[in-house]
């Protein structure tokens, strides 16, 4: 048996998020059904984010097993071959039986976009979220810079969150609000984020650039840790799961840094 990593892109919009459920088609269901058909045997990929119903990726990480003589390299040519148009490999390649996408330390990067014009752009409807509202991005990414560092993240979680003693605390590595022409990005990269984090962050930031919170209140609300005040949860859309890195690792994925 190996192991073999996958880099996967996807426009999420017709899917009920990355994992399999019952109640729509996922996007790791359709990766299973196409790794299946490829390998011949029954394929179940371990993905490193379980992406909600509507958020797209341009660099989630999955990993499967299996005794196919196939390279590792390979899969990527295979599986886009099988693939639908709304979902395709970046890359893929052999690693290390021991890793695991989701138990080893990670620094994901995630953006946030918002099309901030006087009418629609039906160009840009799946991937961004449309304001007609002006917003001030300059307040906006002032009120980002409060984000980075070690906070526990409580008031940004969502409430139905199922397991209340995981810890709520997270390490962001970088945090800015940029604008560029009509497109404000909201781009923040961390350790890890809590369920529907980034969106609940977005939906603040937006509050802050309609004037109707001051950056500087952004501090008290971390220092809260009530989801109540913090501002609504902005819509799937605009979300993206940009790319997932593992600096425990070497580049090639045989052996742990540490170990070096």
């Amino acid at each position: 048996m190996k192991r073999v990593m996958l880099t996967v892109a996807y426009d999420g919009t017709n899917y009920c998020g990355w994992q399999v459920q019952p109640n729509g088609i996922a996007v790791q269901q359709v990766l299973n059904a196409a790794l299946s058909e490829i390998t011949g045997e029954q394929i179940h990929t371990i993905g490193a984010s379980r992406t909600d119903a509507g958020v797209h990726a341009r660099g989630n990480v999955a990993v499967f097993d299996t005794s196919a003589r196939m390279p590792g390299n390979k899969y990527s040519y295979a599986l886009n071959t099988r693939l639908p148009d709304d979902i395709k490999i970046q890359g893929s390649r052999e690693v290390s039986p021991e890793f695991h996408p989701r138990f080893t330390s990670t620094v994901k990067t995630y953006e946030y976009k918002i099309l901030n014009r006087r009418f629609p752009d039906p160009t840009r409807r799946n991937d961004t979220c449309f304001l007609y509202v002006p917003l001030d991005a300059e307040r906006m990414d002032r009120a980002a810079r409060y984000l980075i560092g070690e906070h526990d993240f409580r008031s940004f979680q969502a409430s139905g969150e199922t397991n209340p003693d995981r810890s709520t605390v997270r390490t962001i590595y970088s945090a800015r609000v940029i604008c560029e022409e009509d497109l404000i990005r909201f781009r923040i990269c961390g350790n890890g984020f809590l369920y529907n984090m980034v969106r609940i962050l977005a939906g603040t930031l937006v509050e802050i650039g309609k004037g109707r919170t001051e950056p500087e209140e952004l501090k008290g609300i971390l220092e809260s840790r009530d989801r109540s005040a913090a501002g609504p949860t902005a819509p799937a859309r605009g979300l993206t799961l940009m790319e997932i890195k593992y600096p425990e690792w070497e580049p090639d994925f045989c052996c742990r840094r540490d170990n070096k």
